[in-house]
């Protein structure tokens, strides 16, 4: 019999398990489920920028070692794709643990380890906090003053936004809606309310000019109720989850109060900020009460939100919009681009299919278009990163933009202004020879509509599509 050895004192390995309580406590996850089967390391499209692998870092957090956890660059870099909560088989949100990491590191003092990441969720929540929505101007101008090095790298990038109008010089403050009286809308028994964002607004005002005139040549009636705010996007969430539950939840009783069953969202972010809200206030009683008792009303969840492209597909049908078609895409060559927001998680979502979603391409297909499968469709762009890391942005959106000419694409369709932005106006930056237009798929509907050309709002896109077009007898020149 092998002789029991006592292992001497300064060998002895302690298990701190406070980080994995705290966890436990905020998020609600036991991070002990994780057997490290590594499938949210080989699915993260950043994991190559980490210095610490997801799966490793949810190991650090097993054994207490919070040293790796929260000093590592991981969290900050952690672009929110939700690819890693999608695939984890324990049914963990990874994504909210590294965002609760970057929080923890922040409330014991611990400095930023991607300074660019903090500054960024600070100057926008501080552009929300005055405005009530997201002002773009005011937030590049703090972000190129804290990062100069970026803001010289993309001198060119501001100039060509400029050239375009893409930016709206003056903000468009409101007040809380639950800080208002609100009406019933007449038009709410029979239209679905349209929810355009802060972008939409700004850098992807053609996405809003294009849904409107499209829709109203669809006879599909959608309305903007006036005085929402933003959702937060990732920076509410990422940074104050309070804040990120609270302002979906505006407009979401905005929406309930004026009396309407639906709400449609064109950006992708908005939709899923405001569809993790309702998840959340569903599954979590005390924080509803809480936001609740704050706003000074009850939200009843009896709002739908739905994305733009599921609002067309439910409520008109491609059949229907196959019907509008003048001008036929049969010589256009498409990929549809979902990105990551659309479809995931799909415990919030609900998506059937949300590794590989077919409603935009059904869509386009009704158009005429030619529409290639591809194995990219939901691969993260970089996202936020577009104002911190814009390297990083660069890199996966031109690796994007190069699998879709690889599968036969000559043009790339999206529903997102942040993919679009990040596709369409740094492709200068990609090398990527010849160019490749990015539209909005309202804007091809347009086109195929044979609307009126200002009504795809073409002259828009960093990357003019119109020569393509005008080729191919689309438009006229």
């Amino acid at each position: 019999m092998t002789e029991n050895k006592q292992i001497p004192a300064e060998k002895t390995i302690s298990i701190n398990g406070s980080l994995a309580e705290r966890i436990k406590e905020e998020l609600g996850y036991n991070v002990y489920l994780c057997y490290q089967c590594n499938k949210c390391t080989s699915g993260c499209p950043l994991a190559e920028y980490f210095d610490w692998q997801p799966h490793q870092i949810m190991r650090a957090i097993q054994l207490g070692q919070e040293d790796i956890a929260l000093e590592s660059k991981t969290p900050w870099l952690c672009s929110s794709c939700e690819t890693c909560t999608t695939r984890c088989p324990q049914g963990l949100d990874i994504t909210a643990i590294m965002e609760f990491l970057t929080r923890e590191s922040l409330a014991r003092g611990l400095k930023p380890q991607i300074h660019e990441t903090d500054d960024f969720n600070k100057a926008f929540m501080r552009e929300v906090n005055i405005w009530g929505r997201s002002y773009e101007p005011g937030l590049m101008a703090e972000l190129s003053l804290r990062s100069p090095k970026n803001a010289l790298a993309d001198i060119e990038l501001y100039v060509k936004m400029i050239q375009k109008r893409k930016v709206a010089f003056l903000p468009h403050p409101t007040r809380m809606p639950s800080k208002r009286t609100i009406k019933p809308d007449p038009k709410a028994a029979t239209a679905v309310a349209y929810y355009p964002g802060c972008s939409l607004e700004s850098t992807s005002t053609e996405y809003n000019l294009s849904t409107k005139e499209v829709c109203k040549e669809l006879g599909f009636e959608i309305v903007e109720p006036k005085g929402w705010v933003c959702c937060g996007s990732s920076a509410a969430h990422r940074s104050d989850p309070e804040e990120g539950l609270h302002l979906p939840l505006e407009n979401l009783t905005l929406y309930e109060k004026s009396g309407y069953q639906e709400v449609t969202m064109p950006c992708a972010a908005c939709y899923n900020r405001h569809k993790s809200a309702q998840y959340e206030v569903k599954h979590d009683e005390t924080q509803a009460k809480k936001i609740s008792e704050a706003m000074g009303y009850e939200y009843q969840k009896s709002v739908y939100v739905s994305t733009l492209i599921e609002s067309i597909y439910n409520h008109v049908g491609p059949e229907n919009v196959a019907k509008h078609v003048k001008k036929p895409l049969t010589d256009l060559n498409l990929v549809c681009y979902y990105g990551c927001l659309l479809t995931r998680p799909p415990k919030v979502t609900q998506a059937e299919h949300p590794e590989n979603p077919t409603n935009m391409d059904v869509l386009m297909k009704s158009l005429g278009a030619q529409v290639h499968d591809w194995s990219y469709k939901t691969t993260c762009c970089g996202a936020a990163h577009s104002l911190t890391k814009p390297n990083i942005v660069v890199e996966l959106s031109g690796n994007i933009i190069r699998h879709a000419q690889e599968a036969g694409a000559e043009a790339i369709a999206v529903a997102c202004p942040l993919c679009h932005t990040n596709l369409d106006a740094r492709q200068f930056q990609m090398n990527i020879d010849p160019p490749v237009p990015i539209f909005f798929f309202t804007q091809l509907m347009a086109v195929a509509f044979d609307l009126p050309l200002h009504a795809a709002g073409l002259n828009k896109n960093v990357v003019d599509p119109r020569p393509m077009l005008i080729q191919k007898g689309l438009i006229k020149s």
